[in-house]
């Protein structure tokens, strides 16, 4: 007998009687067990928001949001604990508190019918008529879908994303025309990044219903995801004609333009949305990113000003403003920005945007203990949301280097597609892949593309669906292909990034987390070319610590973590210059900077390239860059980046440990 799986058993059993006794109401009769429960897990959200529960029907607000707040402090995107916050502000005519705690839960979790209804009759009764009409009208179209997918969509965003999966299907195959339950799965596809079938369903919900337009935005996004940049731009405009002023259909078709290039159209649109969306700091934010991409920095920071200036509480503002990298906060800024975090508008991504940016902001003062508290409070809300695990990770590390033996490699040595078109820039973030993908790109030979999701699609792909304590099917189903399917997943990879290209006869990848996936690259593109991009452990580590990444990354938000992962990945570029001798280049950022010209020969010589003085030259290079070094590498090379770490030295004890005999 296992003591532990017993202990678990009642935990579980107590749990259920006490969420049956509030269904119920039977209020005290559960609270006295969740008050148990309490006890023997005192750190599980669930369970304080049963409790805060408790104590608003006993009409007990002040205890019902101290318990809510402790929940939310360890699951911020817990959309229910929002949904109850709200009720407690109603339940005491706090009407402005109420609608922003009903605006955060529906953000968190869309299916929350009990808040999209308060918040139309709150926001009617304050006279926002068309926010209200947007709140009505999701609550008209969850209230038609029928239970089972009414149970689907809340689940899918509260992590219970197999058993929605399980659901849904169960669901389609007695409905198998049902384009919600179709539209509802490719939501859960794209959520556990299997994107193909995402794409499917999709494709065929718009065959079975064309003017069902909600899936059609989802499509977008789908073929967006999945950087079908001109599919989505078609999609886009079809949504655009079926729905006329629309607004999302407006934005949908204005980010699909920047995404193909067409930045003048896309700013057009944007321009003619700002004074008639409900929202225009969105507006404003998106025409940054734009502006920002082609270059145009002035014209990006005022963007994102506007933005701030419409919502002072939007974190993603001030963020995008600090991610310029090159912009200085004003004293007003930085108050306003304070401010925020004390009005209690701001939700916990809100929160963690305006951390980072005070973090930046306090740095440039050189007041490096409040940066770096700024920088900490950040990293710790945005860990909570993402929950990463790094024996999880290191577990996939070690079986790339238990699958990829010598022996290994010499079997699948020469079976891939031979393209030679691909350079593939690997490392981690913030450890100089812009600044060699923009040397690079400033090559006639070369087109810098985009840090490219194709390697990462076709790992899942190759997985397939598992579950969370299952073994991955990846490396190991590798060696149970034949050599013309291996061939063909590099075939695929070269048709599938030709959008990218613009004619030259290499291109770029750099997408840095591909570090993990070098055994597979060699293996279906053996002629590419492979680029370790490395920095001193601390500056590299620290930077990540100190960036909000779009997505991904998140072992960055942990000191700990970040050391440990950069210890892996010391380990396992170590496994593959072994298994890979002479076939892989490693950078090293500190030496780019100290040597531009020398260091540029080097790479064109590993690539077999002439030498050209326009790669000494990069910043001069006309291009759209999309990292968080965009602003960077369109200035020259500059010392002030290799050891900014040390001015946060006095706090970075935790990372100097786990990364032991690195640093």
């Amino acid at each position: 007998m296992n003591p532990s799986t017993d202990r678990d058993r009642d935990t579980q059993a107590l749990r259920e009687q006490a969420e049956q006794l509030l269904k119920h109401q039977h209020i005290r009769q559960a609270e006295k067990l969740f008050d148990q429960l309490l006890v023997l897990e005192p750190d599980r959200h669930q369970t304080l928001f049963y409790k805060a529960v408790c104590r608003r029907a006993e009409g007990d607000h002040d205890q019902a949001m101290m318990y809510l707040q402790k929940a939310l402090q360890i699951k911020p995107d817990y959309g229910r604990a929002w949904q109850e916050m709200g009720h407690n502000h109603r339940d005491q005519q706090h009407v402005e508190p109420a609608i922003r705690a009903y605006q955060f839960a529906v953000e968190h979790n869309p299916g929350l019918m009990a808040s999209w209804r308060e918040l139309a009759r709150l926001l009617e009764a304050s006279g926002q008529e068309a926010e209200a009409q947007v709140a009505k009208a999701n609550l008209n179209r969850l209230s038609k879908l029928p239970k089972v997918l009414q149970a689907v969509t809340s689940m899918m965003h509260e992590d219970r994303l197999y058993k929605a999966e399980k659901l849904c299907r169960h669901y389609l195959k007695e409905h198998p025309k049902d384009v919600e339950g179709m539209r509802l799965l490719a939501g859960l596809g794209l959520r556990l990044n299997v994107l193909d079938d995402a794409e499917f369903l999709l494709e065929s919900a718009l065959e079975f219903q064309p003017n069902f337009d909600l899936a059609r935005l989802d499509y977008v996004k789908v073929l967006h995801k999945r950087q079908k940049f001109q599919k989505a731009h078609e999609q886009a405009l079809e949504l655009r004609r079926r729905l006329p002023n629309n607004l999302a259909a407006e934005m949908a078709y204005a980010n699909q333009s920047a995404a193909i290039g067409q930045y003048d159209e896309a700013l057009r649109v944007l321009d003619g949305l700002v004074d008639v969306s409900p929202n225009p700091s969105q507006v404003h934010i998106q025409r940054g990113h734009a502006l920002k991409t082609i270059g145009q920095q002035a014209k990006a920071i005022e963007a994102y000003q506007q933005a701030a200036a419409a919502r002072p509480y939007f974190g993603d503002a001030w963020w995008s403003l600090a991610n310029m990298k090159t912009h200085r906060f004003d004293e007003a800024e930085l108050e306003t920005m304070e401010a925020q975090l004390t009005l209690g508008q701001a939700s916990p991504t809100d929160q963690y945007h305006l951390h980072f940016a005070l973090g930046k902001a306090y740095e440039d003062r050189e007041a490096y203990s409040d940066s770096f508290e700024h920088y900490e409070k950040g990293n710790a809300l945005k860990r909570a949301e993402v929950r990463y695990s790094a024996d999880r990770m290191q577990a996939d590390f070690a079986r790339q280097k238990a699958f990829f033996t010598p022996e290994r490699v010499q079997a699948l040595e020469g079976i891939g597609h031979p393209a030679p078109d691909p350079i593939f820039i690997v490392g981690l973030p913030r450890a100089g892949s812009t600044l060699i993908e923009q040397i690079l790109a400033s090559h006639s030979q070369i087109d810098g593309t985009l840090e490219l999701p194709n390697i990462l699609a076709t790992v899942h792909r190759l997985n397939g669906r598992q579950l969370v304590n299952e073994a991955p099917k990846y490396p190991g189903i590798l060696a149970e292909m034949a050599p013309e399917n291996l061939a063909g997943l590099g075939e695929q990879y070269i048709k599938e990034t030709k959008i990218h290209r613009a004619g030259a006869p290499f291109f770029t990848d750099k997408m840095p987390n591909n570090f993990r996936h070098i055994g597979l690259i060699k293996t279906i593109l053996p002629n590419a070319k492979i680029i370790d991009a490395r920095r001193h452990p601390m500056a590299c580590c620290f930077s990540g610590f100190k960036q909000l990444f779009a997505e991904g990354q998140e072992f960055s938000y942990g000191l700990e973590d970040i050391g440990r992962y950069y210890r892996d990945y010391v380990d396992l570029m170590a496994h593959w210059d072994a298994v890979y001798p002479n076939q892989i280049l490693r950078v090293d950022y500190e030496s780019v900077v100290a040597d531009l010209e020398g260091q540029v020969k080097r790479l064109l010589a590993f690539l077999d390239l002439p030498f050209e003085s326009s790669c000494v030259e990069f910043h001069q290079t006309k291009r759209s860059v999309r990292t968080a070094s965009a602003e960077q590498v369109r200035q020259p090379i500059y010392q002030s980046g290799v050891e900014q770490w040390r001015h946060f030295d006095h706090w970075l004890g935790p990372l100097k440990e786990s990364l032991g005999d690195l640093v």
